[in-house]
């Protein structure tokens, strides 16, 4: 597999590759601590953390 390759939209290399880090991080048993971690977070990093996210969901609509 190239990485030069551009394959535009539906990405199957980027796809598979996320689909793969995604169950090795699911069957690590880590999700329950990284759950923990998000409900823990500060009122500051819940702010910035919706914003960043208003923020992506207006660029994906551009």
């Amino acid at each position: 597999m190239s990485t030069d390759k551009n394959e535009g939209e539906g990405n199957k290399t980027a796809d598979r590759r996320y689909r793969q880090k995604t169950r090795n991080f699911v069957e690590s048993g880590k999700v329950h601590d990284a759950a923990e971690e998000a409900a823990n977070l500060s009122r500051e990093e819940l702010e910035e953390s919706k914003r960043a996210e208003a923020e992506a969901r207006e660029k994906k609509k551009s």
